[in-house]
């Protein structure tokens, strides 16, 4: 992981490799960000001119690399976008300043230390600048062979160091900032580490086992269900799509508490360590980033930990529903009816519908203890995706003023998310003719239908959300910002800053 330090040092005299400086897109051309005026000074003023001549705009994500001027120990100055230059009186936001961390963060790979001096006025820009860097630094190299050859384009480390100038150290909101920084982007880099782990890596009891050890490095409290417990238990639905596999399923429940807390959150994820789509195969095509489906889990796991590191005041527990979906001749077939950890009877029309179905036992173990609200994170649904796109997730609730707390949360720390609705008329496709309800609904809609779905599965007057993170949960195309190929930690910031929010009353 890389380290993130406060710097009150002059930029000039730092030794490392690396100044970094924001730019941004004025309406002449490239304008100097605050951060940069000792750099700006050493080229006389016209740094902005020289850049402009390297071809730099000022556009966000853009990277431009020129030699550090005469007195600086550091050797290159490296200039990232930061998009369009503010309006009066207006600021950058904390979202450009992650993104240009990140970018720059990542350009800088191999390198053992970089300063950053981007816009810098208070201890939420530190924040959002050293998470940026810390989530930009990513790389997943588990499986790589690395530092054998120098050469090779696998061999390159994570930016080893990132010091932020600007900085108090002796702050103490600055200081919150950078450990708040560092403990959320810790654990979502352990959530990204988990969805890029190859299934014949990560399976439900290999999950539960990292999830036992962080749990008492950290101070939570565990409770793995294995097969037989679920048997014993009821949990039909967990049962029913891992029994296709010779790695059995594990319901895993993660429980912080803080002596302090008012209030009692639920995080439950879908973890479906691999996605053949059981006997309703997926078509050739589909299969090869089905490692991904656990990243509800993932998300979940990384939440509660986060939550634990901070120490906030709010009760968390996490719920990890953990299978793998494959078909044999034990898996779950169409048209077979599993009898639910509630005590509903679900007929399964298509067994790749199956993170309802473990998601439904989960949902109903979280309602027992009637938390004040429970969030479900999951790549659910194909059909959210072509609603929204790759990187936009969407909350669906059965609570108005809840759904659009949790979109404002995302909005704040830089998610992108849109609120769903829950269309009564689709309820009815679900309806079976055998048994309580279907797993699947009508086509169109698919994404509302499978929230609908899950809200069966909901406790009596228990506030809840559903994000459907199936398309900002695995980018298989480039990186951009602080996002890097592969698994992405999509949810983690919701719901740590959700936790947060409500810790601090702010959420009723």
């Amino acid at each position: 992981m890389t380290a993130l330090t406060l710097s009150t040092a002059a930029a000039p005299g730092l030794r490392a490799d690396a100044i970094v400086i924001g730019v941004a897109k004025g309406a002449k051309g490239p304008v100097v960000a605050p951060g940069a005026e000792a750099v700006d000074k050493a080229y006389d003023g016209r740094l902005a001119g020289v850049l402009e001549t390297l071809g730099a705009s000022g556009a966000e994500g853009e990277v431009t690399k020129l030699p550090a001027p005469s007195g600086f120990k550091a050797p290159l100055v490296l200039a990232v976008g930061l998009g369009a230059v503010p309006e009066k009186d207006a600021d950058y936001g904390t979202e450009a300043l992650r993104k240009a961390a990140g970018v720059a963060a990542r350009s800088l790979a191999g390198s053992k230390k970089a300063a950053f001096a981007l816009p810098l006025t208070d201890a939420v820009d530190a924040g959002a600048i050293g998470e940026g860097a810390l989530l930009g630094a990513y790389s997943f190299n588990a499986y790589k062979d690395n530092g054998k050859d120098p050469k090779a384009k696998n061999a390159k480390a994570p930016l080893a160091e990132v010091a932020l100038l600007g900085g108090k150290p002796r702050d103490k909101a600055h200081k919150a900032a950078v450990e708040r920084a560092v403990a959320v982007s810790e654990e979502l880099n352990r959530a990204r580490d988990l969805v890029n782990t190859p299934p014949n890596d990560l399976n439900p009891e290999s999950f539960a086992a990292i999830a036992q050890a962080a749990a008492k490095e950290h101070g939570i409290k565990v409770q793995v269900l294995d097969v037989k417990a679920l048997e014993k238990g009821g949990y039909g639905g967990i049962l029913g799509v891992g029994a296709g596999s010779v790695a059995g399923p594990r319901l895993v429940k993660l429980s912080y508490t803080s002596s302090k807390a008012k209030k009692h959150l639920a995080f439950v994820g879908k973890g479906i360590t691999y996605d053949s789509g059981g006997i309703s195969l997926k078509p050739a095509g589909h299969n090869e980033t089905m490692k991904c489906d656990m990243s509800g889990a993932a998300a979940v796991f990384a939440a509660v930990v986060a939550a634990a590191r901070l120490g906030l005041e709010v009760n968390v527990t996490g719920w990890l529903a953990l299978a793998e979906n494959m078909p044999s001749g034990s898996a779950t077939r169409p048209g077979d009816v599993l009898r639910m950890y509630s005590g509903k009877t679900v007929e399964v029309l298509n067994t790749d519908a199956e993170g309802r179905l473990v998601l439904a036992d989960a949902l109903w173990a979280a309602s027992q203890e009637k938390p004040d609200a429970i969030v479900d994170v999951a790549t659910l649904t194909g059909a959210m995706v072509l609603a929204l796109g790759n990187r936009t997730f969407g909350i669906m609730g059965n609570d108005d003023s809840f759904r659009t707390a949790l979109f404002e949360a995302a909005g704040e720390v830089g998610e992108p998310a849109w609120p769903m609705p829950l269309p009564e008329h689709l309820r009815k496709g679900m309806d079976s003719p055998t048994a309580d309800i279907a797993n699947m609904g009508e086509r169109m809609g698919g994404g509302l239908v499978a929230g609908l779905f899950l809200r069966e599965f909901v406790g009596e007057g228990i506030t809840w959300a559903h994000l459907d993170i199936a398309g900002p949960a695995f980018n298989e195309g480039g990186p951009f910002g602080y996002t890097p190929k592969g698994g992405t930690g999509s949810g983690v910031r919701t719901l740590v800053r959700l936790a947060e929010l409500t810790a601090a009353g702010d959420l009723g």
